[in-house]
């Protein structure tokens, strides 16, 4: 193990770290793979079966310990695979990744091929194994077909061959799948495989091509192989960063590049590839899917095809990386990870011919599929958009259409809403299409009509084969058969010839980093800012580490409203990703240690484009900006292959036994341990490695003791970069029933703990609003990062819901367990011929014992959900369901009585299943609890265009003389989103209820159905004044959504009728949201703030009962009022334009600018004489009016201003258009409407002088009024002058009737 060391010393340095060799074990013979999933029906060729990893070289190394369940598993993802000489025994690249727990990736490159099987064992075993299989053929029903497949035998391209000439010819297919061994050769799969620590794919790709080369030539290579390998694992060095390196392999040399350290990160795999397999847009949109952490599931028949796309996607990432499970190839046995409840990037190996809608996947909620042979995408639903799509897609096409690619592939995305999405052709007729298309389709690898037959031909020739092998290792090609060789490989066209496959290699490698400058260019203009926004507040990096989960690293609110509106609902969703989280600790981790390699990248890319001012003009502008470095990042990459920096040591002989491992045409010898596992004592770079190690630890010494203990540090290290992930990379190699029962348990503890912190942030969020609201600091939430919140709280709920699904049924799990739980209730109450289980809502206020309570009942509010025309989709329904709880205040109730069903959790669920871990659920539903501590209004202010039926009680004043009417009463309900329009109420509705005491109450109480009105606002009251008893005594107006529960309250308080109060027959009240009674302490002192309410009675009454009041007013409090009132409406007009709420409460409620302005009026009032009637504020204006009009007609205006006079008129025609309305709103009511439309147009500060230049004020107001004194009337007028810089919308209800 001497040597290991030594080898393993400078493994960081090494080009690569392992050669492994796997295939058939001749000992074991043969094993059916269980995990794959055996399937007796296909034919004894066509099955699984356990490959083993025969050999490695070095045993191991220090720094990258071997694998070898994963290796196993990767290298041979579907096991062993036989074939015949009848069948096509292409060889076959692809590669894989294994990304270790701590996120750290080991890149893999394995070239499979087919050799001959020597073993009469193996052979008779598969002859004994074919006789059983034709036996069982015969025996069976000739309708049952043998090439039958389930979805969890995965046969891949090694398998069936990819390309249509499998099908070519009929005696090919007829030989195919039968063996016999006394006339047929067996042959069986085996990999050669290098892992290395960077993605060098070409480079991989040629030296495993020439190592197979050289074991199927004629002749023996120039070397041993033992040669070849040792100097790829000891003597080849990784490239340094910004330099490129030659070295040799069998027949050719091969070159690579490394990027420098101030450009992209190093990307080997073709992104052309992945462009032209999904087309520009398709590609974008999975992008923004992976961005958005979706869980995204690729699927084709082409490992290589699912390694490209996948790793195509994560590295258009940057500044960013994948921070969940990450396995772009998953092993047939791993099926069971697609249960994994968190975001996910997987790909999936289809069976030829193998429907998607056969595929039965645990949970599609959240899941964008990605059919890459079919060239198509389907996208999760309430999808946002990447910003400036269109141009950015256009952008990226001019680039490969500059190197000639067509980027017109894919088909259009389909999203899950629409109906019958899965499967938009018939089974046999789809098909065929994806054949005929796929023939036709150069792109795929496929040859159409005479090229292919023309390559069958030279396939089938061995002469012609030999000759070929001949050529190509003298250095002489035949470029017409290389290029059509690799057309059937699916391969970009490889010219064969070494400057040819090196033009390749630089026009793919120029072509990749071009694309990529687009992608990181987008993120450089939206992000250019990133670093005002970062939260720096920790002193130090261990008290940073120890407080992380409870600190604010990004001011996300500050930042999302610099931005242009179009980016928003992109942006709200990506700020909340794991990605970006990680990406800001990063960033504040760098002020203590070294900077994270890609984010120095982009910190240096965004000085650069501040210093040429390129974002200071474009400012919260959605103006696209072009990249513009796409010409000097290639030249970099083409000087470096150009002008190769670094040649490695040449192979050379190996002080090895003589005789050993003898060269056999076809066969791979078996290579000597010795030489392989011990590496070179004397090479100078592992030295240098060696060196630079031994300075890195002494440093660590002698900072050890000054810093925080280095184990502590690296444990805090990996849970502040862990937090909020859940389990980030599941194993692949130990499959025991405990590693996956380990696996399952953490997967429960990531949900429980992703939803402690969502809650817990909707929470924080919500309350730092309110406290807003209420006077205290600046706000923390807007709308659209609330329905962020809300959205991804629906989306934590779907993964919950379809962890450890038996069966699954329709797309969304939730919905599925609810839809059983509703037809298990409906039964039972039909059984016991009573109405389903319902339980009572908390009682209510005494202000509301007219209306009758509401039931809480889980199955009457799917009924609500299931009545919406407007959701087409499972999914739709179960978050529109979400939603309504939330915002009823019942989510965590109706979930506890959902799972109270044990018989129907325990028949839905496995019993690893997170809703089956008692404790685990009962701390969800906790955390779920405590949001009922907020009003959420995310049901009615996200489906705005359904019916909702609304209960309308009007209350009289208790004495019962005054409850009774015989006019006939009408209301009109308006709220945020529109009104119900006036709405008769019928006189046979008197109702009677008794309260706790017996004392009779009587009411007015009616349910009409109209559009959602969102939150209410203001009622309109009035009635026709008919018959004897038409005076009406109000107390308040009852309203309530019946489908949300929320109830509103409108004051009143005052009379309804002529000839009493101020003759109003209507009058328009403002309403306040209704606290439930039985909330305790707690939720009310932290609920959201009530809206203001319609003026109490006290203050509306009259002028007399006011001055017979103790509590008037002074001036000093008279004028803060007016201050307060118009700073509010000042407020209003800087919210959102969606978060203003409403203005009619500004404008009228209780401390409104109505209010606060009759105060004023009402301030030095003279005070009515006994026995005379009641005098208003209107009577003063009216007073005043018409002293203006006969002052006009006498002439008494003649020597004012022209202004003055258009003032006047506008006074006088305002207050004759208010007075003739046909509505009869009383004189508070005028008053009220006189304030409105002058401040809506600008005239109130005109008006005020007018009025006091009045005779009539000397008669009606004392020498001490506010309204006679010039300095306080002047302060008025300035104060209400800056509404002028504002559009002030009155409400339809308000104006009605009035023809301005």
């Amino acid at each position: 193990m001497s040597g290991t060391s030594a080898g393993s010393a400078a493994a960081p340095c090494r080009f690569a770290h392992y050669f492994v060799i796997c295939g058939i074990d001749t000992e074991t013979g043969l094993e059916p793979d269980e995990l794959a999933g055996e399937n007796f029906e296909q034919s004894p060729l066509k099955r699984t079966f356990k490959s083993k990893v025969l050999a490695r070289y070095p045993e191991n190394v220090e720094w990258n310990p071997f694998d070898q369940d994963a290796v196993n598993m990767l290298c041979m993802p579907k096991g062993l695979s036989f074939r015949t000489q009848a069948d096509q025994r292409e060889p076959q690249f692809h590669s894989f990744i294994i990304t270790k727990e701590d996120g750290s990736r080991t890149y893999g490159f394995v070239h499979t091929f087919y050799e001959e099987v020597t073993s009469p064992q193996i052979c008779s075993a598969m002859q004994t194994l074919y006789q059983m299989h034709n036996a069982e053929q015969t025996n069976a029903t000739s309708s049952s077909s043998s090439s039958s497949s389930s979805m969890d035998s995965l046969a891949s391209s090694l398998d069936d061959g990819y390309s249509p000439t499998s099908s070519s010819s009929s005696s090919l297919s007829r030989a195919a799948g039968s063996y016999d061994s006394s006339r047929d050769t067996l042959y069986v799969s085996k990999a050669l495989c290098l892992i290395t620590p960077m993605p060098f794919m070409h480079a991989c790709r040629r030296f495993l091509a020439q190592m197979h080369s050289a074991v199927i030539a004629a002749t023996a290579p120039p070397l041993p192989l033992e040669s070849y390998v040792y100097n790829i694992l000891y003597e080849v060095p990784l490239p340094a960063p910004g330099r490129s390196l030659k070295f040799h392999g069998i027949y050719e040399p091969i070159v690579c590049q490394r990027p420098g350290p101030g450009e992209l990160p190093l990307a080997d795999f073709p992104l052309a590839e992945a462009f032209s397999l999904l087309g520009v847009e398709n590609l974008v949109q999975v992008f923004t899917c992976t961005l958005l952490e979706m869980q995204i599931l690729l699927y084709s028949q082409d490992y290589q095809r699912l390694m490209t796309v996948a790793e195509g996607i994560t590295t258009l990432l940057f500044p960013f990386q994948w921070q969940h499970v990450y396995v772009p190839i998953l092993p047939a046995s791993l099926l069971h990870f697609l249960d994994a409840p968190v975001p996910y990037l997987m790909g999936l190996q289809s069976k030829e011919g193998t429907d998607r809608s056969k595929l039965e996947l645990p949970q599609e909620a959240n899941l964008c599929f990605v059919d890459i042979d079919n060239h198509s995408i389907e996208l999760p639903e309430d999808f946002p958009q990447f910003p400036n799509k269109i141009e950015f897609i256009q952008e990226l096409t001019e680039v490969l259409l500059s190197f000639g690619i067509s980027a017109n592939t894919g088909a259009p995305p389909r999203t899950r809403s629409s109906p019958g999405s899965t499967s938009s052709t018939p089974g046999r007729e789809r098909k065929s299409a994806t054949l005929r298309q796929l023939e036709d389709d150069g792109r795929n690898g496929n040859l159409a009509g005479e090229e292919l037959v023309v390559l069958e031909l030279l396939q089938g020739n061995a002469t012609l084969e030999r000759l070929q092998a001949l050529t190509k290792r003298t250095g002489v090609t035949v470029a017409r058969v290389e290029a059509l060789r690799a057309g059937v490989k699916g391969q970009p066209t490889d010219g064969g010839n070494q400057t040819g496959g090196e033009e390749e290699e630089l026009r793919n490698a120029k072509l990749n980093v071009q694309l990529r400058e687009v992608f990181a260019s987008r993120f450089t203009t939206m992000f250019a800012d990133y670093e005002s926004f970062v939260i720096q507040s920790a002193p130090d990096l261990e008290s940073w580490l120890t407080n992380r989960e409870q600190m604010h690293n990004f001011d996300k609110a500050s930042f999302l409203s610099d931005q242009p509106e179009p980016y928003l609902p992109f942006l709200s969703h990506f700020i909340e990703t794991q990605m970006f989280a990680t990406f800001i600790d990063n960033k504040i981790m760098s002020q203590w240690e070294e900077k994270e390699p890609m984010l120095h990248v982009f910190d240096t890319r965004i000085d650069k484009a501040r210093l040429y001012n390129i974002r200071a003009p474009s400012l919260r502008s959605s103006c696209y900006q072009r990249c513009s470095i796409l010409k000097e990042s290639a030249q970099a990459i083409e000087q470096r292959l150009m002008k190769i920096d670094h040649t490695a040591i040449h192979p050379h002989l190996l002080d090895m036994k003589i005789g050993q491992g003898k060269y056999e045409q076809g066969f791979f010898p078996k290579l000597q341990t010795e030489v392989l596992n011990t590496g070179p004592s004397n090479n100078k770079w592992c030295h240098k490695a060696t060196t630079a190690q031994r300075r890195k630890d002494r440093h660590r010494q002698q900072t050890e003791h000054l810093t925080l203990d280095n184990d502590l540090k690296e444990k805090y290290m990996q849970e502040a970069r862990s937090l909020g992930k859940n389990l980030r990379q599941p194993k692949l190699s130990d499959l025991s029933p405990a590693v996956i029962a380990q696996t399952n348990w953490k997967f429960v503890e990531g949900l429980l703990k992703e939803c402690r912190m969502k809650t817990k942030r909707m929470l924080v969020e919500k309350m730092g609003r309110e406290a807003v609201e209420l006077g205290h600091g600046e706000a923390s939430i807007t709308g659209l990062e609330e329905n962020t919140l809300i959205a991804s709280l629906c989306d934590l709920l779907e993964r919950i819901w379809s962890h450890g699904l038996q069966v699954k049924q329709g797309k969304s799990a939730l919905w599925s367990h609810l839809l059983h739980y509703q037809a298990r209730e409906e039964m039972l109450a039909q059984q016991a011929d009573s109405p389903a289980p319902r339980i009572l809502e908390r009682r209510k206020s005494d202000s509301s014992i007219a209306m009758p309570s509401l039931r809480v009942s889980l199955i009457q509010d799917m009924r609500h959900i299931q009545s919406m025309s407007e959701i087409k989709t499972d999914v739709g329904r179960a978050r529109a369901w979400i939603r309504l709880s939330l915002e009823k205040k019942l989510l965590s109730q109706h979930l506890k009585q959902l799972l109270s069903r044990q018989a129907l959790t325990k028949k839905l669920y496995k019993r690893y299943a997170f809703l089956r871990c008692e404790e685990e659920k009962e701390q969800f539903l906790f955390h779920l609890l405590s949001l009922n501590a907020v009003d959420y209004f995310c049901f009615t202010s996200v489906f705005t265009t359904i019916m909702i039926p609304y209960r309308v009680v009007i209350i009289p004043i208790k004495k019962l003389s005054n409850a009774m009417t015989t006019s006939n009463p009408w209301v009109c309900v308006s709220g945020e989103l529109g009104d119900s329009g006036i709405m008769q109420i019928p006189k046979n509705v008197l109702e009677m209820t008794f309260d706790s005491a017996f004392r009779p109450h009587t009411h007015i109480s009616a349910i009409f159905k109209c559009q959602n009105l969102g939150k209410l606002t203001t009622v309109q009251l009035g009635h026709d004044n008919a018959g004897l008893l038409a005076k009406w005594l109000v107390d308040c107006v009852m309203v309530r959504n019946e489908i949300t529960g929320h109830t509103y309250r409108f004051p009143c308080g005052r009379w309804l009728g002529k000839g009493v109060d101020d003759g109003s027959l209507e009058r328009v009240l403002i309403g306040e949201l209704v606290l439930p009674s039985g909330e305790d302490d707690s939720a009310r002192a932290c609920r959201t703030p009530p809206l203001q309410r319609s003026p109490s009675q006290g203050r509306r009454i009259s002028i007399t009962s006011l001055t017979g009041r103790d509590t008037k007013l002074n001036s000093a409090q008279i004028q803060e009022g007016i201050g307060e009132a118009v700073n509010n409406i000042i407020k209003h007009f800087h919210k959102p334009e969606k978060e203003r709420g409403s203005l009619t409460v500004l404008l009228c409620g209780e401390n409104s600018l109505v209010a606060a302005l009759e105060q004023f009026f009402h301030h030095g009032f003279k005070s009515a004489r006994l026995f005379q009637k009641t005098v208003f504020v209107w009577d003063f204006v009216e007073k005043a009016v018409a002293y203006m009009e006969s002052a006009d007609q006498i002439g008494d205006l003649q020597e004012t201003t022209e202004a003055m006079k258009m003032t006047c008129q506008s006074l006088c025609h305002y207050f004759n258009a208010i007075n003739s309305t046909s509505r009869n709103i009383g004189k508070d009511g005028k008053f009220q409407l006189l304030v409105c439309l002058g401040a809506r147009d600008r005239l109130l500060p005109q008006w005020l002088p007018l009025l006091v230049e009045c005779p009539v004020i000397l008669q009606m107001y004392e020498d001490t009024a506010m309204l006679r004194d010039p300095s306080t009337l002047s302060t008025l007028i300035s104060v209400l002058e800056t509404l002028h810089d504002f559009s002030i919308t009155l409400e339809a209800s308000l104006v009605k009737g009035i023809n301005l």
